[in-house]
Formats: C-alpha cells, sequence, structure tokens
C-alpha cells in the first residue's frame, strides 16, 4: 500500500541557505548582517528536522566559489564560523546532533579547521540528525576527490580500474555512509543547483522557494516538505508500478 502524503518524510534534506546578502541590502545593511541573520534560520532548520524525524539535513555555508567574493566579506564569514562554532556546538550536541564539515578543509586557517575538527570529534557519537556543513565545498570537487581517492585505492592493489562502478565511486563521495538526498530546496528565488552535490542529487526532488533565507522559518520548511510528499517518486518506473 502506497504510503500517505503526510507519512512521506525525506531522510535527507539539502539546503542551499541563499539570500542573505539581497535580505541586508533591502534593509540597506551590509552583507555581513544578513549572514548574522541567517543563523537564525538555521537554528530553525535544525530544529524542525529534529522535530519531524528527518535523518540528514546538509547546508551549504560556504562554496569552492565563493572565495571570489570581496575580501571584507570572506573575511566575515570566517570570523562568523568561528563565533557559530563557540556558541552553537554545545547546544547541538545536547539535542544529539551530529556535526560534520565536508569540503576541502586544507584552505582555512588552522585555528578555524582545527575547531571545525573539534566539534566533529565532540560530536562523532551522536545519532538525532546527522548535520553536514558544506564549506570550501563544490560537487565536481566531491566527484574528482572520490576518483582520486579510487585511483589511489587501485595503485594499492585493493581492486582494479574495471571495478570501478557506480556503486564502487559513490563509496568515496562526502555523504557515501548516509542516507541517499532525497529533497533538494534552495532559499532566495534561483532556480539553479550551483555546483551542490551534484553526484547525490540525481534523483533528489528540487524544491525552489523566493523566501529569503533569514526569512526561512518551520512554516516555510513545512511547505516545501508538504509540496515533496505530493510528488510521485517513480526511479525510472512507470506510476502504475509505483502505486502498485
Amino acid at each position: 500500500m502506497a504510503a500517505k502524503p503526510v507519512d512521506r518524510v525525506p531522510r535527507h534534506i539539502a539546503i542551499v541557505m541563499d539570500g542573505n546578502g539581497r535580505w541586508a541590502k533591502q534593509r540597506l545593511r551590509p552583507r555581513s548582517f544578513g549572514h548574522h541573520a541567517g543563523q537564525k534560520a538555521v537554528r530553525e532548520a535544525v530544529e524542525f528536522c529534529l522535530r519531524r524525524g528527518v535523518a540528514s539535513l546538509t547546508l551549504f555555508a560556504f562554496s569552492s566559489e565563493n572565495w571570489q567574493r570581496p575580501a571584507t566579506e570572506v573575511s566575515a564569514l570566517m570570523e562568523l564560523f568561528l563565533k557559530a562554532l563557540d556558541r552553537e556546538v554545545d547546544e547541538l550536541h545536547g539535542n544529539g546532533v551530529r556535526i560534520r564539515f565536508i569540503g576541502n578543509l586544507d584552505a582555512f586557517a588552522p585555528e578555524l579547521r582545527n575547531r571545525m575538527l573539534a566539534a566533529m570529534e565532540r560530536t562523532a557519537g551522536n545519532t538525532a540528525l546527522n548535520m553536514n556543513v558544506a564549506v570550501n565545498y563544490g560537487g565536481r570537487w566531491d566527484i574528482a576527490h572520490a576518483a582520486r581517492l579510487a585511483a589511489e585505492a587501485v595503485a594499492r592493489g585493493e581492486f582494479g580500474p574495471g571495478d570501478i562502478d557506480e556503486k564502487r565511486l559513490h563509496d568515496y563521495t562526502c555523504l557515501a555512509d548516509q542516507p541517499p538526498l532525497d529533497l533538494f530546496i534552495r532559499t532566495g528565488g534561483e532556480r539553479r543547483v550551483s555546483n551542490f552535490l551534484l553526484w547525490q542529487i540525481a534523483y533528489a526532488e528540487l524544491y525552489f522557494t523566493d523566501t529569503l533565507w533569514p526569512d526561512v522559518d518551520q512554516a516555510c520548511l513545512a511547505e516545501a516538505l508538504d509540496d515533496y510528499a505530493r510528488r510521485e517518486r517513480r526511479y525510472g518506473r512507470t506510476g502504475e508500478q509505483v502505486t502498485s
């Protein structure tokens, strides 16, 4: 029997948190003001996922392309990361949230990188929610990195080149140990994926909203889940096969 729409809760949600800068501009404030305001929406998303029983939440915080932004904005973002880690980790840990930073962490200053690693180590045993924060991350980087790891395994003699298939390569991607991505949300009105989770997005449902990220609340997220629940996920099958 097919599940009722209300029962269709995605196991894994990814969000492109877009619109902080425009939100600040509308208020005649600097872009950093919008990034600060966006932290409230992150807390809303985490609380929402905990309440709904979502297993994994992946947030696009800083892409590999974001280094091209003005140096003052990048510096403000780095400072915001540091302060957020100091302020939020205790509460996240207390709520059973496992924190993971995905992306090329080598590009960050040692102080910030060490705090990221410490947060991951401290929360590694938590099981209520996987919170993946993508920093200096790109979907093409993820695939290339996985291919390099697989090539290194071939060089070590662990398996042959002919053994590399989709399943084998998937095992080397950043989120290989977590549920497949079910729902991709982008806020802020843009209709593109912007090099985020390109491998994982293959069969995800895409949801776009004009709401700027700092204005996203649990009601907005509930609308996304209601839309998701109404969709028929066929994975190459016919509608008749799904319903039967």
